[in-house]
């Protein structure tokens, strides 16, 4: 399997559904843009729709934490990275960037998933073919450089007096 560092989505376009009275992208499909990179993504480690179907096995997203930097708008066309940052035998750490066609940074996202057993469901090891393909993305995409955005936290600075 050739792995790219990193992973590059094919190209989305902003629908028309996802536009809220701003005028712009909705907040909430950001998260559906990077999600259909991950699916993507996913899909080349071998935990794609044939994976759930077949072994009842999947990822769930634990946490994530979502920069908007650049507002997109209906008919925009973006690819997304996805950049897998650190995995155990049970979870994923990736990092992803919306990138519009023109070139500039629209959003990033970090993401802590899990990899679920459906029958629990329940948290569960990867089996060792998956583990694997995670293992070697996670090679290749060791030679990028850690994101600047990576590992932010939220919250208000205050002033000490």
């Amino acid at each position: 399997m050739a792995i790219p560092a990193p992973f590059i989505s094919s190209v989305i376009e902003v629908e028309k559904d996802w536009i809220d009275y701003n005028g712009h992208l909705n907040m909430a499909y950001y998260n559906v843009i990077f999600d259909r990179c991950a699916d993507q993504a996913l899909a080349a480690l071998g935990m794609g729709l044939d994976y759930v179907q077949g072994r009842k096995l999947t990822i769930y997203t634990a946490e994530v934490h979502l920069c908007y930097v650049r507002e997109l708008h209906l008919g925009d066309k973006v690819t997304v990275t996805f950049q897998l940052v650190d995995h155990d035998e049970k979870r994923l750490h990736a990092y992803q960037e919306i990138h519009h066609a023109d070139g500039w940074l629209a959003a990033t996202s970090e993401t802590m998933s899990l990899h679920v057993d459906m029958s629990g469901p329940k948290v569960a090891a990867f089996p060792s073919d998956i583990m694997e393909n995670v293992a070697a993305m996670r090679a290749v995409h060791a030679t990028l450089p850690v994101p600047q955005r990576v590992g932010r936290s939220i919250g208000i600075k205050r002033k000490s007096a």
